[in-house]
């Protein structure tokens, strides 16, 4: 009987999930219907003589709906389904886990027109040659095996075979190939424009305002995928529920006591004692608050005020919250006639919901903004025109001819803000954002390194429109000599192959930065690579005005004093040759300068608990002294000699403008005189 119990054959499942279920996904959708005529009309590939399609691959990130794909075209088709997880049909005694495979199969046949389910497939079908068990390859050439036979049994059988994984290169080749999976459909990161149709489905049967912004929601969550979205919806909802249920409560208890609210009796339950009797746990932890802060007679006495109305507010929340959940009553209609989910909900449940995709590893839109970025205004345009225009005109691009996006390199010397102009065009575009840093795709065993290069792409593609960021590209992509035939020159090759876009890298851009350009192999720096070099140079006296007031926040924060001039500092001579970074350590040098000089004119600056008690903090403003003491101590972080080879490599980047618009100009002229 256990026996039997062992191998018993999957139960049929009939899903009730329609296609109006999924949002965002109407091309994907329109590509699995495709493949599902011959369930429902098998003499049109039988006159013609053509064997249906078998099945297909559902890959992508964790979240994006892979499952719930399947059971919506098997409840859209009205089509039983045979749902198994990969793991299921691993058994220990040899032999059990190929003639499971086998009666998964004869059952879907027997059933037919019938869709077989196999979840988290990679988990059975690893590549043989890896493979570190001989179990592992029997049970890939037995699945091979079933869906050959598929095809061999009748051409009018109606199955459908339907694997999902979100890690498609662990699979086995040979399954990939035509007459098993036949089509491979990528369930990437959804961009706006899904996630607004995914919020729209999931918020169907929540109660929200009549004017809600979904495209504002939808706005404000990157990186989400579906699975995210719905857990930022359970989490708005329970925002919704507190702040509700404990608002209508705050208002029908009883009056304040002395300032301090009433609680419900102790169950002797809490942390407190049982010595504590009569005295209810806020007034007892009011009580033991209240004491220590008056054995500390040195503290101010707004300090200790502030303190105590801090503390009793955490605890009036918490006897709120116990008052309710200790309560057995049901609430009436009168009591949830306020539930709503307002935006307040949403963007309250923002911070507290993270992304699969920042999970993952997968691309995100950055936090920077152009008002994190001062002064570069030229480069800016150039950027705008590179990567804002064919996102945001994509029918004029097509209309001019231009496919392949234009890669972008930013060269100049370190702490002039390459990468945040590269995190701040991509937040203004809204696209996703994938940073490499150039040394970390290095691996020490063979192969490894090219296989990091692929899998940056191919997650650039997943997350498109995508920006790819290679920060410090001239480790990855050092200049090759001819002669050496290491792990670097693989690397580079590899690049370049992913560059050029054998499969086409439609709405992926490709940026990129380095210290040193003259290092970097030619190849990478030819049109349709990166054809576009800027030079992000030190900043002149008026772009470190620009920079000092973008860091200070207009002189707010860190607060200055009357006599702290901006302009003169970006002026003086000895911040000449300050790049963004050192400005940004002038200003916190400063400000460290005036903590210190506020901290000694305290009297007897005293350690309370976690925090040094002196004092309301906006009397500490920063002034011109503190500017010139931190002048002694920050040193310009490039060198004379550096500098003069940036300028070099300036002239040499202009000079190479000038040659491409001379020999362009010569272009034309022949051609006209040959004309």
């Amino acid at each position: 009987m256990n026996k039997k119990a062992r191998t018993k054959s999957i139960e049929l499942q009939y899903s009730t999930l329609k296609f109006e279920d999924v949002g965002g996904n109407e091309d994907t959708l329109t590509e699995v219907c495709k493949l599902l005529i011959h369930m429902r009309h098998p003499e049109v590939y039988q006159k013609l003589g053509v064997v249906p399609p078998r099945g297909f691959l559902l890959h992508g990130p964790p979240g994006c709906g892979k499952t719930l794909l399947a059971q919506a075209v098997a409840g859209e088709m009205e089509l039983p389904m045979l749902k198994v997880s990969a793991p299921e049909l691993v058994s220990g005694v040899s032999g059990e886990s190929e003639q499971r495979l086998r009666e998964m199969f004869e059952q879907a046949v027997t059933n037919s027109p019938c869709i077989l389910f196999i979840d988290e497939i990679d988990a059975i079908t690893p590549k043989r040659e890896v493979a570190s068990k001989d179990m592992e390859r029997r049970i890939v050439a037995q699945l091979l095996t079933c869906m050959d036979d598929l095809n061999s049994l009748a051409v009018t059988t109606q199955v459908l075979v339907i694997g999902a994984t979100n890690r498609p290169d662990s699979l086995d080749p040979a399954l990939r190939r035509a007459g098993r999976f036949d089509k491979e459909i990528c369930l990437g990161i959804p961009d706006e424009a899904a996630r607004l149709r995914i919020l729209k489905t999931l918020c169907r049967k929540l109660k929200l305002p009549e004017d809600f912004d979904y495209r504002q929601l939808a706005r404000l969550t990157p990186g989400y995928v579906g699975a995210d979205l719905m857990a930022l919806c359970r989490e708005a909802a329970m925002s919704a529920v507190n702040r509700v249920l404990l608002e209508m409560q705050l208002q029908n208890q009883l009056p304040a006591v002395n300032g301090k609210e009433e609680c419900p009796e102790p169950q002797h339950t809490g942390p407190f004692p049982q010595a504590l009797d009569g005295v209810t746990e806020c007034q007892a932890s009011a009580d033991i608050e209240s004491q220590e802060m008056t054995d500390l007679s040195h503290v101010p006495q707004e300090e200790e005020q502030q303190t105590l109305a801090l503390e009793s507010s955490f605890q009036g929340e918490l006897c709120r919250l116990l008052s309710l959940l200790k309560s057995s009553e049901s609430l009436s209609e009168e009591q949830l006639a306020g539930l709503c989910i307002l935006m307040s909900d949403f963007q309250s449940s923002l911070a507290s919901v993270q992304p699969s995709a920042k999970r993952e590893g997968f691309a995100t839109v950055p936090d920077v903004t152009w008002e994190d970025v001062g002064a570069l205004q030229d480069i800016r345009e150039e950027l705008t025109m590179a990567i804002l225009a064919p996102v945001r005109s994509p029918e004029q691009f097509k209309a001019l001819g231009l496919s392949a996006p234009a890669g972008v390199l930013l060269a100049g010397p370190p702490g002039c803000g390459k990468t945040l102009l590269a995190k701040a065009v991509a937040n203004e575009s809204g696209l996703n954002f994938i940073s490499v840093k150039g040394p970390e795709l290095l691996n020490m065993y063979v192969g490894e390194s090219e296989r990091a290069v692929r899998q940056v792409f191919q997650r650039g593609q997943n997350s498109a429109p995508c920006v790819i960021f290679f920060d410090e590209i001239d480790a990855l992509c050092p200049r090759r000599s001819g002669h050496e035939s290491g792990a670097s020159v693989r690397v580079v090759n590899q690049l370049l192959t992913e560059m050029d876009g054998l499969e086409t890298r439609k709405q992926v851009f490709i940026m990129a930065a380095t210290n040193r350009p003259d290092i970097i192999d030619p190849a990478v720096l030819r049109p349709g690579r990166l054809d576009k070099t800027l030079y992000v140079g030190l900043p002149p006296p008026t772009d470190r005005h620009a920079i000092l007031l973008t860091i200070t926040k207009g002189g707010s924060r860190p607060h200055l004093e009357e006599d702290v001039c901006l302009e003169e500092i970006a002026h003086d001579e000895r911040s000449d040759c300050f790049t963004g970074a050192d400005l940004s350590a002038l200003v916190r040098e400063a400000s460290v300068n005036a903590l210190r000089a506020h901290l000694l004119t305290q009297p007897n600056p005293t350690y309370s608990g976690h925090r040094y008690t002196n004092g309301p903090l906006a009397e500490i403003k920063v002034s011109k002294k503190n500017f010139e003491d931190a002048f002694k101590k920050v040193r310009p972080s490039v060198s004379k000699k550096d500098q003069r080879m940036y300028e070099q490599l300036k002239e040499s980047l202009t000079r190479t403008e000038i040659t491409r618009t001379k020999d362009l100009q010569f272009g034309h002229q022949n051609r006209d005189h040959q004309g």
